[in-house]
């Protein structure tokens, strides 16, 4: 038998050993070696059960193929690094240009990402939470402005008037760093017309956390920002039975020209996120160079449509965007049941299905016989008209071939590729693309011709960044990197990159204004307008036919230079 002391004792030994462990566990963790050996343990640990949850979610692990960069060493590719081999910073692939080099020297964020590393850098972590959550969502604040269009839709432009948290100061604060840190001026600090930035976001619509963090930076810098949404998305009532096609660029150019209008004196450049770069591109091949844009940028964008439709993506994405748009589609169902099969629609499980039925005739053909317009909707759809689709006749007119459904599914994209139209680009448009991408098709198809062709077309690679993802190491990840003086910029690089594309874009032309001719451009950037100049040019009714090729060896930029519209620095 114990005595009563040593039972005492024991007892008091169990009450107190897991204070002792912990204080063990604190002592040890206070060697750097133990430390080390702890994290490595805990990541190993964290990443074989994050390979158990991607397995069961039917989510792909390994989708950087930086092989295929490899096999790119003609001249134009990775002129970063100048060569045509790989790195671990971006690749800057686009033809060496007096631009691109221009780039290059004054663009240091594209050089010098310091992307985040697993588990931040995971690109389905990064993709998730662009999507779905985010530090900026309820902060911002925005006046709505209804534009009515020709057709008698309605879209919503969204203009940041500022936040709940007081950005005056953080904003003079970073005006004086960023003045010190690039000797000059940001493009839209202490200027009294500062530049518009459009945002134009996902083909789904609604503001996902990515364009709102984006949005937050750039009210930082000095833009006035202003979110473009499609008819029929954020809230923006139906007035008209008639949906926007993925490539279809009329509603974005009448918005422009509706905030040229509101700013006239202001350069005008524009962002796409995700699969809203088909409207972006679409513009910017339909209008050429009668576009109010100065440069425009492009962020994961969806440069080959049809083949983005066609590609299987991730159950998990799949079904979210899937349920996204079918939710819009529901809020005006009863309406749009006169026009498109809306039962067959909401029963689609494909991107392409779903698309298929909303804009193709060839998919519509077991719908039952139209019904008589309904006179008044009070669901948000106005009047209808004579027209199937709810459309007058002068409307069907001015739309062309758009105010009636496609044929089939090669003839909707034979008028909504958004790179239909390359060769009529001449604007700078700046595309960051990501090879782990999990929302886009494998990076090998990436059209490297046109970037390598084109000088109107920059495309920046990185290896790792999810869809609009792109965030940068903590501070945690880079104390060992950090020499002097130098910070460690927080936030999401391609927002960093973005913007400063755009003020190195704007130093430059200010350079060739001073070089070129009087009069060629205005203070803004841009070709001058006189009072007496045509209108911007306006899409034929009847297209031209183009055959469409998702790798194009060829294109019609490689003529001679003085054919191009713009400076002759673009080409030479």
């Amino acid at each position: 038998m114990y005595s009563p002391v040593a039972l005492f004792v024991w007892d008091c030994l169990f009450c107190l050993l897991p204070s002792l462990l912990l204080l063990l566990l604190s002592l040890a963790l206070r060697w750097p070696r133990v430390r080390c050996w702890t994290r490595l343990a805990v990541r190993a640990a964290g990443w074989r059960l994050w390979v158990i949850i991607c397995l069961i979610l039917e989510l792909p692990l390994d989708r950087n193929t930086r092989t295929w960069t490899e096999e790119a060493g003609s001249p134009g590719t990775d002129i970063l690094s100048g060569s045509g081999q790989t790195s671990d910073g971006p690749r800057l692939i686009c033809k060496p240009t007096a631009l691109a080099k221009y780039l290059l020297r004054h663009c240091g964020s594209l050089a010098r990402p310091r992307l985040a590393t697993w588990p931040r850098g995971d690109p389905h972590l990064q993709t998730l939470s662009s999507l779905l959550c985010g530090q900026h969502g309820d902060t911002l604040q925005f006046s709505r402005d209804h534009l009515l269009l020709r057709d008698g839709g309605n879209i919503a432009l969204d203009w940041a008037v500022g936040t709940r948290l007081g950005e005056a100061v953080g904003r003079k604060r970073w005006e004086g760093r960023k003045e010190h840190q690039s000797g000059g001026k940001a493009l839209g600090c202490f200027t009294s017309t500062p530049p518009v930035l459009i945002l134009i976001p996902q083909s789904w619509g609604g503001m996902t956390p990515h364009l709102k963090a984006l949005c937050h930076l750039a009210m930082r810098q000095g833009f006035y920002v202003v979110v473009f949404h499609p008819r029929g998305t954020a809230g923006c009532p139906m007035t008209t039975a008639r949906l926007t096609e993925f490539g279809d660029p009329a509603d974005l150019e009448q918005a422009v020209a509706y905030v040229h209008s509101c700013h006239p004196s202001s350069a005008l450049v524009t962002v796409s996120e995700g699969s809203g770069s088909g409207i972006l591109l679409s513009y910017l091949g339909e209008c050429g160079s009668s576009s109010y844009l100065t440069a425009a940028a492009a962020i994961s964008p969806v440069l080959l449509g049809q083949l983005w439709f066609e590609t299987a993506m991730p159950p998990v994405y799949r079904s979210g965007v899937l349920f996204h748009r079918k939710l819009q589609l529901s809020r005006y169902g009863s309406s749009f049941r006169a026009v498109l099969d809306v039962d067959r629609a909401l029963s689609c499980s494909s991107l392409r299905d779903f698309e298929e039925t909303l804009f193709c005739s060839s998919a519509q053909h077991q719908q039952r016989a139209p019904r008589p317009p309904i006179s008044s909707l009070n669901s948000g759809l106005s009047s209808g008209s004579s027209s199937s689709r709810g459309l007058a006749p002068s409307v069907a007119w001015g739309l062309g071939e758009r105010a009636s459904p496609a044929k089939d599914w090669d003839s909707y994209w034979e008028r909504n590729e958004p790179l239909r139209d390359a060769d009529e680009v001449a604007v700078p448009v700046l595309c960051i693309c990501s090879c782990d991408d999990p929302l886009l098709p494998p990076v090998s198809t990436v059209p490297l011709p046109l970037f390598q062709s084109n000088p109107y077309f920059l495309l920046v690679l990185t290896d790792r960044g999810g869809h609009c993802g792109f965030n940068l190491e903590g501070h945690e990840e880079s104390d060992g990197r950090r020499t002097g003086n130098e910070e460690v910029e927080e936030g999401n690089w391609s927002h960093i990159a973005v913007l400063e594309y755009f003020r190195v874009m704007a130093d430059f032309l200010k350079g060739e204004e001073k070089d070129g001719p009087a009069g060629e451009y205005s203070h803004t950037g841009q070709r001058n307008r006189t009072s007496n100049m045509a209108p911007p040019r306006r899409r034929r009714t009847t297209m031209m036919r183009r055959q469409r090729s998702h790798a194009p060896e060829q294109s019609s930029v490689e003529v001679e230079e003085g054919n191009f519209t713009w400076k002759r620095s673009y080409t030479r």
